[in-house]
């Protein structure tokens, strides 16, 4: 049993110099920071190549894109308010 602790503090030792060393949390198959194909930009510094943004940036100009035909195609399609023009009413009454 002993013999196991030795062994096990040798092994331990060997690999880092400092106790403090052993505490340090080791990231071996984190790969995200490796930089692996071409790198994203914010759509504001390179506005006429969407496939170069951002993720985020592409769902937002999308979602604002939807969002603007939908609203102008209501606006065109249900003519917006009609509004009756008082001096019409006026001329009529007289």
């Amino acid at each position: 049993m002993a013999s196991r602790l030795v062994a096990a503090a040798a092994a331990s030792s060997s690999s880092s110099s400092s106790p403090l060393a052993r505490l340090v949390s080791r990231r071996r198959l984190a790969g995200a920071a490796d930089g692996h194909g071409s790198d994203k930009v914010p759509m504001w510094k390179d506005p006429l190549s969407p496939s170069k943004w951002k993720e985020e940036h592409f769902v937002l100009a999308s979602l604002s894109m939807w969002g603007g035909l939908i609203y102008g195609g209501y606006k065109f399609f249900a003519g917006g308010k009609k509004e009756e023009k008082p001096e019409a009413a006026t001329a009529q009454a007289a």
